[in-house]
């Protein structure tokens, strides 16, 4: 969802949600005119930027609508370090940080002409907390008592509380919208009201029209405050499926593919006349282990020791695993994070030595029999592996994964779900260990739900019931320290515990790989948002 700390990710690589928008090097100055086609595998849910949920919609509405401020290329979430100015033109602080005081830009324009002004964003951050239009982004201004406007210019909001990422969370997620328009329309119509189809913003691009499930399209604000963008026009293009976007690309007649999956890769980069570019991306895939027992009756015979999780993550030989599924578009991962993130450390993990976790198994009492699996007095070393049954990518992992266990002594059955029984089985905490995968947003904080003891209650996220108290002291220290470069510090220090610790075998990170026309410049391919500097793409010859 948009606005969520994280998604599941059920499909292996695959397009995410995601959250936020860029843009770098904004100038209206030597626009080079032309067409940009996108190949869509699937059609815009909304453009009214609330309610949007589909990543398709956030492309298009990124476009249309500004935020206040944006996260910068660093993806730093901490303070406001980084952050580049949008709506407002600059901001500051109360000296007790209760509230914001956000300056806007005098020449921003709505699309019909209109000025934006401070109650825009009053009206907007108003509207999104509304319950009854139960708005994915609302989670992000829960932290936000109310907004006045000292004058025409300036949004003051202020705070209940004031965590490290407040500045991102109110800035950044929110498109501010234009309340002279909308101001008239009961919430509950809002949904299906003219402007959720035909919408009016104060972005780089105009909203052109949307044929649906055919094509959007976009067209250049050509007075816009922030520069006219580079290109005329935008268009998706929707397609039924992924192999029909990608064949759309493959043959020409689009010129952005944003996934390019392992088995078009050699046709992308092979037709001539395109380009593949590959970044690191915001997804990971991990084994959990669940350290009670499926009933909650106790410890679980085997993950209940640390020791012994150690052995087995220390037995499997993760690169050789990773290139065999991936090959180039995967890299073994480290921690609940990807190489993306300002806090990431590739050094913490426990290396694969298969001597070393035969010896460790040995001296903790896992003694192999005549047929090789190991048991301990009389409890085997065996345990079932589960996994969504409609993801290819993580069953080709099991089989793997199933493979070197075996070869190190212990017994794994695999349990391949139906993916919304996966997801109650995990919530239930209802397995021995899982193959699961996260598409993450840019806020470090977010893995401690994962990982903290307060989240082993029912209902909680920590479905692994992994506790120590070394670690939640460490991930909330991090969560609540100011300063970027302390704050990341700590962070890499509650990675550590966590990797030593091992609850999990972090598994991969996936990179983005996109197909690229050599007609087109892209700029500012950002990792959590490809599309966050679209208007600075240049088209190099007419189509």
């Amino acid at each position: 969802m948009i606005g969520a700390r994280k998604v599941l990710a059920v499909a292996g690589v695959g397009g995410a949600l995601l959250s936020g928008l860029a843009c770098a090097g904004e100038s209206g100055r030597g626009a080079s005119g032309g067409t940009i086609v996108i190949s869509a595998s699937a059609d815009a849910d909304a453009l009214f930027p609330p309610v949007v949920l589909s990543v398709q919609g956030k492309q298009v509405t990124d476009q249309i609508f500004d935020n206040l401020a944006d996260i910068g290329d660093s993806l730093n979430t901490i303070g406001d370090v980084g952050f580049r100015p949008r709506l407002a033109k600059s901001w500051s602080w109360a000296p007790d940080s209760s509230w914001i005081d956000f300056h806007l830009q005098d020449s921003a324009k709505w699309h019909d002409g209109a000025p934006v002004r401070a109650k825009d964003v009053a009206f907007t951050f108003a509207l999104v907390k509304d319950a009854s239009l139960a708005s994915p982004l609302s989670s992000n201004l829960d932290d936000v008592d109310s907004v006045s406007t000292p004058d025409s210019l300036t949004a003051r909001v202020w705070l209940s509380r004031h965590p490290p990422d407040e500045f991102f969370k109110v800035a950044s997620p929110v498109p501010i919208l234009p309340s002279h328009v909308l101001e008239g329309t009961r919430t509950a119509d809002l949904r299906a009201s003219p402007f959720a189809s035909k919408p009016i913003g104060s972005g780089r691009f105009r909203f052109g029209e949307w044929n649906r499930g055919s094509r959007i399209v976009l067209v250049a604000d050509s007075a816009n405050y922030r520069g006219r963008p580079q290109a005329d026009r935008v268009i998706w293009t929707v397609a039924n499926d992924y192999n029909a976007a990608a064949l759309r690309f493959v043959s020409g007649a689009a010129d952005f593919l944003d996934v390019v999956k392992l088995e078009f890769l050699s046709r992308v980069a092979g037709s001539g006349g395109h380009v593949v570019k590959t970044g690191p991306g915001l997804d990971y895939g991990y084994v959990g282990f669940n350290t009670r027992r499926p009933d909650g009756s106790g410890p679980h015979a085997v993950f209940g020791d640390a020791a012994t999780r150690r052995a087995l993550v220390m037995a499997v030989d993760r690169a050789s695993l990773v290139k065999s599924v991936f090959d180039t578009l995967g890299v073994v991962g480290h921690g609940p994070f990807t190489r993306a993130l300002f806090t990431a450390d590739t050094s913490t993990d426990i290396a694969f030595d298969s001597a070393a976790a035969s010896h460790t198994l040995d001296s903790l009492g896992w003694r192999r029999g005549a047929d090789g699996m190991r048991a301990r007095n009389a409890t085997p070393l065996a345990f079932s592996l589960m996994l969504p049954s409609s993801s290819a990518i993580r069953m080709r992992f099991a089989v793997l994964l199933q493979d070197q266990w075996k070869r190190a002594g212990a017994a794994v059955k695999l349990d391949p779900l139906e993916v919304n029984t996966f997801g109650a089985q995990m919530e239930g905490k209802k397995f021995d260990a899982m193959l699961n995968a996260w598409h993450i947003d840019p806020d470090p904080a977010s893995f401690s739900e994962e990982w903290s003891t307060s989240q082993t209650k029912p209902g909680g996220f920590n479905v692994s019931s992994y506790s120590n108290p070394v670690f939640d002291a460490l991930a909330d220290s991090a969560s609540r320290e100011m300063n970027p470069e302390r704050s990341a510090a700590l962070y890499r220090r509650a990675y550590r515990v966590l990797s030593n610790d091992a609850p999990a075998m972090w598994l991969y990170e996936l990179r983005s790989v996109f197909g690229i026309s050599k007609r087109i410049e892209p700029a500012g391919m950002r990792p959590d948002a490809w599309w966050a500097n679209l208007g600075d793409w240049k088209v190099l010859s007419a189509k």
